[in-house]
């Protein structure tokens, strides 16, 4: 009998049952507890979800989580065109937006289409892509986008992309540090010796200039949330690369997960909190997902290292085997020994003339077009974008 897909869109989390967000996002992807928050923390006015359920035959195979978003021109054009982008906006400012039907999720680490082991992805990439094209006409969305997929999916890719017309564009690449034992000296032992006697360096720095005490917590109170999301907002504040703004509320969603904990640093003399990284724990796998940081203090603190420090010790001490850091923020994740992990989104505009625009335009995409610490580190390491 052949396979006959069908998906039918969702518009909560809720509509979808649990077993099956369970077996279709198995760790470390985020799963039911990530869009379930992202969902109910009021980001309307940045974001629409919905979620296709991916049928086969009549039975429940699969979940493709998708996003609504006017995107700022200014994330998505080369900056040689922005002037041009500018002048329009100001006769039309909607010139200045694009309407996208993103399949992925907002500040997700990498995209993925949820589906059950024994199901063909391509014939459901296909049925998904088919129902994608129909629900971006309904949101006048001309912009199509599967994000930030890894190079895992390349195959299904390479033939939906010759069939459907999609043009693929290089994506920001996401950071893997791989923890080859179970002691902070085997991670060291690990890098390279130069990176080695830096890191140890600067943690040893920091440590002669402020005392810290280290918190691993979960399910902070209101007055710990209160100082967790203000080092969160300034951070935010200091990026040069944003995508999305996220809220209090979120933070106090997510924070309810028990996959969900916070390293917090606190000054030893006052108890103030002076950094914290909200990390998600899946088996051997930790996901640092969001940072944050009192700049205000002296910058001999080093405290992004000291940061990174107690974080190793504590996915260490939870025999981790790998801490996966997300994408930008390049520079110290490579000190750190990160390894980048290519990502890729691959693109339909329903213009066919913007189309081609676009898809010409995304060949001139590398990671060094898209951030200064790549370009520099690509510099001295050309290998490493075609690794």
């Amino acid at each position: 009998m052949d396979s006959v897909f069908q998906v039918d869109w969702r518009s909560s989390v809720e509509e979808i049952p649990q077993s099956l967000w369970e077996a279709c996002f198995l760790p470390p992807l985020e799963g039911r507890w990530w869009y379930q928050a992202l969902h109910a923390s009021g980001l309307e006015d940045q974001f629409q979800f919905w979620y296709g359920l991916i049928q086969c035959n009549g039975e429940p195979v699969g979940i493709a989580p998708t996003f609504k978003m006017d995107v700022p021109m200014q994330l998505v054009l080369p900056p040689a065109l922005m002037p041009m982008a500018r002048l329009l906006g100001r006769l039309k400012p909607s010139l200045l937006y694009q309407r996208t039907l993103f399949l992925g999720s907002p500040c997700a680490d990498e995209g993925s289409l949820g589906l059950l082991p024994e199901v063909n992805r391509l014939q459901a990439m296909r049925a998904v892509h088919q129902a994608l094209l129909l629900q971006a006409r309904k949101l006048k969305a001309p912009m199509l986008v599967w994000k930030d997929f890894p190079a895992s999916y390349g195959d299904e890719f390479s033939r939906l992309a010759k069939h459907e017309g999609l043009f693929p564009l290089r994506s920001y690449p996401g950071t893997m540090a791989v923890l080859p034992g179970v002691t902070k000296e085997e991670y060291f032992a690990s890098l390279k010796a130069s990176r080695r006697h830096i890191l140890k360096k600067k943690i040893r720095r920091s440590a002669e200039k402020v005392g810290v005490k280290v918190d691993v917590i979960q399910y902070p109170d209101q007055a710990a949330m209160n100082e967790i999301f203000n080092l969160f907002w300034l951070t935010y504040e200091k990026a040069t690369t944003k995508f999305e703004r996220l809220n209090r509320a979120f933070f106090e969603r997510i924070a309810q997960t028990p996959a969900a904990y916070f390293i917090i640093l606190r000054e030893q003399d006052s108890g103030s909190m002076i950094a914290f990284m909200l990390c998600f724990a899946s088996e051997h796998h930790v996901i640092n997902k969001f940072i944050g940081i009192d700049y205000a203090r002296p910058k001999e603190w080093l405290l992004y290292f000291r940061l990174w420090d107690a974080a190793l010790d504590w996915a260490l001490s939870r025999g981790a085997r790998s801490i996966q850091s997300g994408q930008t923020g390049y520079a110290p994740k490579i000190e750190l020994g990160h390894r980048l992990v290519p990502l890729t989104n691959y693109c339909r505009h329903r213009n066919p003339l913007i189309h081609m625009i676009y898809g010409l335009v995304a060949k001139t995409v590398s990671w060094a077009t898209l951030d200064e610490d790549l370009a520099r580190f690509l510099k001295a390491h050309p290998e490493e974008e075609h690794r």
